[in-house]
């Protein structure tokens, strides 16, 4: 599917900073670099939003990195971490971006997800089907779902330059 890019549309990126978070680690034994990935999402297009999906734990010890996203203009949506009573933990946003991006989509042309999610996919077919929103997609492709990726007018895949999207990258 070929997709447009020009500098008057204008652009929202929801970023699945779990998904993100344990790629880079696990393929890399490293840490995303969200101001590179928000720079190739908006690709010198027009932002309106960049939005963070983040989890607290008790420790707080991510407060620090929620600032510096805030730093770089990424917006930022705190769920506290949920443990149940085996020790069983979750920390889902799957549902929270979905209505975000929906909700901002009559003020969009284009909706970047940064996630590899397959959970996505009916997002991205409504996005586009009923919102006449391109929808394009950046992560690791090595741990992102096939499905997710042809669903996406666009596919951005950060393994094809792993040291531009970590930091302390051994890949």
């Amino acid at each position: 599917m070929a997709v447009i890019k020009h500098t008057a549309q204008r652009v929202g990126v929801f970023i699945d900073t779990q998904n993100l978070y344990h790629s880079a680690k696990h393929l890399y034994k490293a840490r995303v670099n969200f101001a590179k990935i928000l720079e190739e999402a908006v690709s010198g297009r027009i932002l309106v939003r960049a939005i963070a999906y983040v989890i607290a734990t008790e420790s707080g010890e991510e407060k620090n990195f929620f600032e510096a996203l805030t730093k770089i203009g990424i917006e930022t949506k705190v769920k506290d971490l949920q443990i149940f009573a085996g020790g069983a933990k979750k920390a889902d946003w799957d549902v929270g971006i979905a209505i975000d991006a929906v909700k901002l989509a009559p003020r969009l042309d284009t909706i970047v997800l940064a996630t590899g999610d397959g959970d996505f996919v009916p997002l991205i077919q409504y996005l586009d089907m009923s919102k006449g929103c391109q929808v394009e997609v950046i992560s690791f492709g090595k741990s992102s779902s096939g499905k997710l990726k042809e669903a996406a007018h666009a596919f951005t895949d950060m393994c094809d330059e792993p040291k531009k999207f970590t930091i302390g990258s051994r890949g």
